[in-house]
C-alpha cells in the first residue's frame, strides 16, 4: 500500500456523532513531574469547533478532499454545514490570543472555542496564513491561562515530547513520546515546511494543538501525520516549530496578514562533491547559484559561489533553511546575511523586497518575454537544415508570452523580421520594440509567427 500524507487537522462530523476514541498514552513513572506539568498547562489547551457552510456540491467535494470528509453520509444527502473539530493553544492570557492551524478555521462561518473548564466563547479570526498553516484567534475572556513559548531551534532528536489536543473530539488528551526527527520538508503538505517529527500519538482533532517539551513549554503546533491510510496514526506526527509559528503570529498581530519578502537568489544544498570542489571543511549552508537583477541580493553584493551560513543570527544549514528564514521576514525588513566567500567570513546587509513589485519591475523591463526561460541553441535539423536561434525552456503561466501561445520547446529564429541566433540579439530587438513583438518560431516540423503584445501588462 502506498504511503499517503494525511492532514489530520480536521475531524468533520455531519450530525455531531463522535464514535472513535484513540488509546491514551501517559507516563507511568511514579515521579509526578510529568503529571504536574500537564496539569499546569492543560488550561492553556482549548478545543475548537469551526462551522463551515456547504453552498453547493462542488464545495462539498472540495471539503471532502481538503478536510478529509468521509466518503459517505448518514442519509446520502449533502449537508448544509460541516463542523471541523480541532485544537488550539492560548499564548496570551491578557489579550485572549490562541494559535491553531489555518486549515482549521479557513472558510469558517463561526469558530467556537471551549476551554478546559468548560467555558465556551465565539472566537474572532485575527488572521491566518495558509502557506505556513498558522492562524491566530482571539476571545474575550478573563482568567485565561497562557502557555510559555520554548525555542524550537534548540531541539534535538531524542528529546521528550508531549502532545495535548482534542483527538476525535473526545476531549483533552495527553500523549508522550520523543522528537523523532527535525527539519522535515519536501512532503507536499505546506508551502513552507520545516516540521518537527514526533512519535507522540496524535490523531484527527489534534490539529492546532500543542507539542510540549518536558518543561511544559510550547515547541510546536501539531498539524499533520504520515499514514498508510487517511486519518490513522502510525507514530509519525508532524508539528510546525514554535519559532516559525511565533514569526507568523507577530505579523498577524501587527498587520492581520503575512507579507513575505524575497532576497532574489537561487541557492542549492552543498553536496559532498561541491564541498570537495570548493575545498570546504564544513559543508553546511546554502550555496548561491544565481543573483536576480536589481534584487536585494545584488544590492547587498552577494555573488554566485557565496555560502550563506546565517540570516539575522539564525543558522542556515541548507537551501530549505534559507527559504524558510527569508520567507518569514516581512517586506522591507532588514536582513543581516553571514556568508563564506573564498574561505573568509563576511556579513552583508540588505532590505528584503516585495516579490510582486520585483515581478512588476521585471515586466516593465521586459514586457514581451518576462517569465520566459531562454537558451542559445544550434542544431542540424533534417527538415529545417542548420538551425541557429533561441530555445524556449519555460513559459510562466499567464505571462504575455504564454497568452500569445509561446511554448517550451519553440525555437525563436527571428523577431520583428530580423534573424535571431543568440539571446543578446533577441534582447536588442526587444529593446527597439514598442507595443508588439512578432516572433518567427520553429515548432516541430512547422514554422509559424506569434505576436506578443503588451496590452494588459
Amino acid at each position: 500500500m502506498n504511503r499517503t500524507i494525511a492532514r489530520y487537522a480536521f475531524f468533520l462530523t455531519l450530525a455531531g456523532c463522535l464514535f472513535c476514541a484513540p488509546s491514551f498514552a501517559n507516563d507511568t513513572n511514579k515521579n509526578n513531574t510529568l503529571p504536574t506539568m500537564i496539569e499546569k498547562v492543560a488550561p492553556a489547551i482549548v478545543n475548537i469547533r469551526a462551522k463551515i457552510k456547504v453552498s453547493d456540491f462542488q464545495t462539498f467535494l472540495k471539503l471532502q478532499h481538503e478536510k478529509q470528509l468521509p466518503n459517505d453520509t448518514s442519509n446520502g444527502e449533502i449537508p448544509d454545514h460541516v463542523t471541523s473539530i480541532a485544537s488550539g493553544v492560548i499564548i496570551d492570557a491578557q489579550k485572549g490570543y490562541i494559535l491553531t492551524n489555518a486549515h482549521v478555521v479557513h472558510d469558517a462561518e463561526i469558530v467556537v472555542v471551549t476551554l478546559n473548564d468548560g467555558r465556551h466563547y465565539t472566537a474572532t479570526v485575527v488572521g491566518l496564513d495558509n502557506p505556513s498553516d498558522i492562524a491566530l484567534l482571539k476571545i474575550e475572556s478573563k482568567k485565561l491561562t497562557a502557555i510559555s513559548l520554548g525555542d524550537s531551534n534548540t531541539l534535538k532528536v531524542g528529546d521528550p515530547a508531549i502532545a495535548i489536543g482534542n483527538p476525535f473530539g473526545i476531549g483533552q488528551t495527553a500523549t508522550s513520546g520523543i522528537i523523532s526527527g527535525l527539519k522535515r520538508s519536501s512532503l507536499g503538505i505546506e508551502s513552507f515546511e520545516n516540521f518537527i517529527q514526533t512519535d507522540a500519538s496524535i490523531n484527527p482533532g489534534n490539529s492546532g494543538g500543542a507539542l510540549l517539551n518536558s518543561s511544559g513549554e510550547l515547541i510546536g503546533i501539531n498539524t499533520a501525520i504520515l499514514s498508510p491510510e487517511r486519518g490513522g496514526n502510525v507514530g509519525i506526527g508532524l508539528a510546525i516549530p514554535v519559532n516559525m509559528a511565533r514569526s507568523v503570529m507577530q505579523q498577524l498581530i501587527a498587520y492581520g496578514n503575512v507579507k513575505r519578502g524575497a532576497l532574489g537568489v537561487g541557492v542549492q544544498d552543498i553536496t559532498p562533491d561541491l564541498a570537495t570542489a570548493f575545498h570546504l571543511n564544513d559543508p553546511k549552508g546554502a550555496m548561491v547559484t544565481e543573483i536576480l537583477p536589481h534584487s536585494p541580493a545584488e544590492k547587498a553584493g552577494l555573488m554566485p559561489g557565496d555560502i550563506i551560513i546565517a540570516v539575522n543570527d539564525a543558522s542556515i544549514k541548507n537551501a530549505n533553511d534559507l527559504v524558510n528564514e527569508i520567507s518569514f521576514l516581512r517586506v522591507g525588513s532588514v536582513a543581516h546575511i553571514a556568508i563564506i566567500r573564498d574561505h573568509q567570513s563576511k556579513t552583508l546587509t540588505t532590505a528584503i523586497w516585495d516579490p510582486q513589485k520585483s515581478k512588476e519591475t521585471g515586466m516593465q523591463m521586459n514586457p514581451f518575454l518576462y517569465g520566459v526561460g531562454l537558451k542559445d541553441f544550434s542544431l542540424f535539423s533534417p527538415i529545417h537544415g542548420n538551425v541557429a536561434g533561441v530555445l524556449v525552456i519555460s513559459v510562466e503561466e499567464n505571462s504575455n508570452a504564454w497568452q500569445s501561445d509561446l511554448h517550451p520547446g519553440d525555437i525563436i529564429i527571428a523577431a520583428n523580421q530580423k534573424k535571431i541566433s543568440t539571446i543578446d540579439e533577441l534582447q536588442k530587438t526587444i529593446a527597439n520594440a514598442h507595443h508588439s513583438l512578432v516572433l518567427n518560431v520553429l515548432r516541430g516540423p512547422s514554422a509559424l509567427f506569434l505576436v506578443i503584445t503588451t496590452e494588459g501588462s
